[in-house]
């Protein structure tokens, strides 16, 4: 069996009223044979520019044994080291190829991936869903969730408190600050002792993820679970969080990490330091979040898996074999591969229409626009900005 073309399709992701997503995408690839087997996947890490590099990379696939996934990682490894060992365009496109190697292997043999990577521990996987008020949270737990996530840094201490109010103390609440990179040591320090109190499942990016000190200062200064890691790529990307043990929980992105195998090594490294993974699938499709699933059914340290719930129609639209989420789980799919495949009439429907966000209008002034209400939104009676959406980074 050879390689004899990749494909990709590009297609936006944009929820209405979207804020900072409006310009979110998502990138699948299809692997085909001359046996007329074929994979697909999924990529991140800026699609549009990831898409260039599966180009670049195609003819080094073409005419190649598709059952040799980690030579030929390793051989676009090689490629592309002049252009950095950790990046995530690089890795996103790598990863896209190797999702699809999986699924057209699993395919090929007749077997779901999680029996590729030495079977499964567990038969279903526990996923959480976002909400950034009281009102969302209750709605969610009434649909059978059992653990949620809120977000940003205003009203954050507000909605937290709503939220765990509302829900009561056996729902499993987590906090993504989303890494900002004007958030100082002292204030993810400070906003995180306000969120003591309630019992967080973890505090994820409370500062910018290349500031590894700062996050070790953060971590040893709270009482809660720290988790971090979705925007690194690779095994190197992760290393000092791991072996520093400065994070509970790591979460690498299924469509940039590197692929199944660099993720399966990820969750090794963490489970040498007694770290669980939560992989990150917030600006992801469908099909990265099903070779999560597939993986996340394999590795013994699993904690939780994000889902987007209603984010956007082409979601259930773009592939077929969807999951179903049934009392804050999915089932793990015993189908061949990855047990979905891209239905590329919609995918159609759907063209990019660019891959950056305009900044808003204050963007200049963030710095000390956030300073300057720094009590405000420690506060868990802040009065709301009229033009602030909740759970926003900002």
């Amino acid at each position: 069996m050879k390689i004899t073309q990749v494909e990709t399709f590009l297609i936006s992701a944009a929820p209405p009223q979207s804020g900072g997503w409006e310009a979110r995408n998502w990138l699948f690839v299809k692997i085909h044979t001359d046996e007329g087997v074929y994979g697909v996947g999924e990529a991140s890490g800026w699609p549009r520019v990831v898409q260039t590099a599966i180009e670049d990379l195609t003819r080094l696939l073409i005419g190649e044994d598709p059952m040799q996934i980690e030579r030929l990682w390793q051989k676009m490894t090689s490629s592309i080291m002049g252009h950095g060992m950790t990046g995530v365009v690089g890795f996103g496109a790598m990863t896209g190829i190797e999702i699809a190697l999986w699924d057209l292997k699993g395919k090929a043999l007749g077997v779901p991936v999680w029996n590729l990577l030495g079977g499964k521990i567990r038969d279903k996987v526990r996923v959480y869903a976002h909400a950034h008020d009281a009102d969302r949270a209750h709605e969610l737990v009434d649909r059978g969730y059992t653990a949620i996530k809120t977000g940003g840094i205003r009203n954050c201490v507000e909605s937290v408190a709503g939220i765990r109010k509302e829900v009561g103390s056996d729902i499993d609440l987590m906090v993504d600050v989303h890494g900002p990179p004007w958030m100082t040591t002292r204030d993810a320090i400070a906003l995180g002792k306000r969120l003591e109190p309630y019992d967080l499942f973890f505090y994820e990016d409370p500062v910018a993820p290349e500031n590894i000190d700062s996050i070790a200062r953060v971590s040893d200064a709270l009482d809660m679970p720290i988790a971090a890691g979705e925007r690194h790529a690779g095994i190197w990307g992760v290393k000092e969080l791991i072996e520093r043990e400065i994070i509970d929980v790591v979460q690498p992105d299924t469509g940039r990490a590197g692929g199944i195998r660099q993720m399966q090594k990820i969750a090794a490294m963490a489970e040498a330091h007694y770290i669980t993974m939560a992989p990150h699938d917030g600006s992801l499709g469908p099909i990265a979040e099903m070779a999560a699933v597939h993986l996340m059914a394999s590795i013994p340290n699993f904690l939780i898996l994000e889902h987007l719930e209603d984010d956007v129609p082409q979601r259930y639209e773009v592939m077929s074999g969807q999951p179903e989420v049934v009392d804050s789980y999915i089932t793990v799919p015993d189908a061949p591969g990855l047990g979905v495949d891209i239905v590329e009439d919609a995918c159609a429907k759907y063209p990019s229409q660019g891959n950056i966000s305009d900044p808003e209008p204050t963007y200049d002034y963030l710095y000390f626009w956030t300073r300057e209400n720094r009590a405000t939104w420690l506060s868990e009676k802040e009065k709301e900005r009229s033009d602030y959406r909740p759970g926003s980074v900002y």
